[in-house]
Order: structure tokens, then sequence, then C-alpha cells
């Protein structure tokens, strides 16, 4: 199914939806996809319980919505949303983080009806509270790791496009963009001395990313390569092309991400582009030398609240602030020496 196609199978008023965040509030084709899919489900779910008819199978995933009006929408009820909720996470066993997507589709839809559309005043999901989600600390590679993901690229004299994929990954590691952004640079895009380049992030904000030596070095070892590189479409000017001579996907470079991190030794711990991001930004501020002000303009987050997942500390600062306790030295009276700590032995012994 084409785009077109899919776009064509909602109710006019959805599509109206997802054109508003597409062309004035600029999110991107993923943003707007996920959207029109949470909404496909509430649609469905909606038809088939107000006609008592069944939420799964064939007939409840073959539901035809194009016909639904304004009126449709329009008296769906506050109730309604929460059964649907309820639905979601018992009968489809969504996790919290699924829920809480599906209740932001629904809330930016009706407040797109009644705040931009005046179509009608209630927002039935207006008041209701988005679920908690479980705060975790981001993964991330240490040095050690991320030389060996690097070492592996460089290892790799086989390959066609080792240039190419060690650039992507020392941007990925040092830069900390998104996989988006990394896709979406064309050659203009960079400063003439390589000392910055261009992105565009989320809402189509772009922001001048400074690049240090490490990235100048691999982009200045691939250019040469890139320049050889036949673009199948004249005048292509994507920075990161594909075997084909396309501009990079990012299926692609999730697909060469997981071949080296395989290499590497590392993918028992189900790493992935976003956590390359989250290694840049988690080394850069453990560095110590990094503002949090600064690390949320790097990253081009809206809100700080957003970057401050990245001032976690290692273990090792931890076990160093331990140390640091002045009271640490303290001893009881008979403990002349610290005990010696043995691991146990495989057998058990």
């Amino acid at each position: 199914m084409t785009e077109s196609e899919f776009r064509a199978s909602f109710p006019p008023l959805i599509r109206d939806f997802a054109r508003y965040k597409d062309v004035v509030q600029g999110c991107s084709k993923k943003t707007v996809s996920e959207y029109l899919l949470d909404l496909r489900t509430f649609c469905r779910w909606l038809v088939a319980s107000r006609a008592s008819l069944p939420t799964e199978g064939e007939e409840f995933e073959a539901a035809d919505l194009t016909g639904l009006d304004t009126d449709f929408f329009a008296r769906v009820s506050t109730g309604e949303v929460y059964d649907f909720l309820s639905y979601v996470r018992n009968g489809r066993d969504n996790e919290t983080r699924s829920m809480a997507r599906k209740l932001s589709a629904i809330k930016q839809f009706y407040k797109f009806c009644t705040s931009r559309q005046h179509l009608f005043e209630n927002n039935p999901a207006g008041d209701i509270e988005t679920p908690k989600l479980k705060k975790s600390l981001p993964k991330y590679l240490s040095v050690e790791e991320s030389l060996d993901l690097l070492n592996a690229v460089n290892g790799d004299a086989e390959s066609k496009n080792r240039e190419r994929d060690y650039c992507i990954l020392t941007l990925f590691l040092n830069c900390g963009i998104r996989l988006s952004e990394l896709a979406g640079i064309s050659l203009p895009d960079l400063d003439k001395e390589l000392r910055s380049m261009r992105v565009t992030g989320k809402g189509a904000k772009e922001r001048i990313v400074y690049l240090n030596d490490a990235c100048r070095a691999a982009i200045a070892a691939y250019l040469p390569v890139r320049m050889q590189t036949p673009a199948k479409k004249k005048g292509e000017s994507a920075l990161f092309l594909s075997g084909q001579g396309n501009r990079i996907s990012v299926k692609t470079v999730q697909w060469m991400v997981k071949k080296y991190l395989g290499e590497a030794g590392l993918e028992y711990k189900n790493y992935s582009t976003h956590k390359l991001r989250h290694t840049a930004a988690t080394l850069m501020y453990q560095s110590g030398e990094v503002d949090i002000r600064v690390l949320k303009d790097i990253l081009g987050h809206e809100q700080l609240n957003t970057t401050q997942i990245y001032t976690h500390v290692s273990n090792e600062h931890m076990e160093q602030a331990m140390q640091n306790n002045p009271l640490s030295g303290v001893r009881p009276k008979k403990a002349e020496k610290l005990p010696d700590i043995k691991e146990d032995s495989e057998d058990g012994d």
C-alpha cells in the first residue's frame, strides 16, 4: 500500500489532521504515520464497540473508516476513551509507553478539531492524565566498546563501504545526531573547512553541529570515495549514498550498525543506532567538560528535562563518591584491616 492509499483509507477529518501535522507543524512522516496508526485502532474500536462487534480478527481489521463524519467524532465521550485504553492494555497487551502514545494521538487529534478547526467544543481526552512512564537510564557504549565498534569497521577489508560506514559511526558516537538527521545530511550542509554541519531535526528545525577532529578526519577520508560514487539520480547531493547510488535509507544504516555491533561482539546487549546517540551524550557529559544546557543544544532537545536523563553517573563515579566520604576511614576497634573479598568459584565451593 502506497502512502497516498494508506491515507485515503481514513475519514476526511483525520486526513485533514495528518495534513496539518505535515504542513503546519512540520512533523516527520514517521511521526504522522504513528498518529494515523493509533487513530485507526481507536476508530476501529469505536465502530466495533458501538455496534457490539468483535474487537479483534479479520472483520475488525477490515473495518471501513472512510465514511466516519464529524458527528461520529463529536459523540465520543471521555468514558469511551477510558474504555479504549483499557482495551489496548488488557486486550492487546500494550505496555504503558504504547498506551501513552495512543492517548497522545487522541489528544492531539481532538485539540486539532476543537482549537484549530473549531468543529466542536468538547475534547474527551483533554483531562485524562497520561500514564506514568517508567524512568530508566539510557543504555550506552563505554569508551572501550565504542573503540571496538570503530575497529570492527576498520578491520573489514572486504567492505566496499568501509570509509562511509566508519564516517557514519564516528558522527553518531561524537555528535549524538538522530538517525533521521544523519540520513538527511547533504553535501552543501558541510562547512567548507569541515568545522560544522547543518542538520534538520524534529519539526523541521535546523541546527548547527560542530565537528571535532575525529569527525573531520572521518569525513575527509570519506569524501573522495563519495565523490567517485556514481549517484543514481543526477544531481544527488546526499552525503551518504547506498550501494545503488540513492540517498542512504534509515533501514540501511540500522542494518549496518547491527552488523558491526555483531562483529564487535556487542550484539548480545541489544544496542541500536539510538543507543549510539545516547553514547555520545553520556560520554560528553561524563567527561565533566560539557554543561547540561550546552548538551541540550547539541542534541537538539526542546526541553532541558529531556536532556537530564544523561546526568546519571557511572558506577565508578558513585564508588569514588563513597570513598570520598570523610567517614570512610573509620573502623571498629577490632577491625585492624579490611577482609579480603574473594569471588565464588564456578563450582560453588
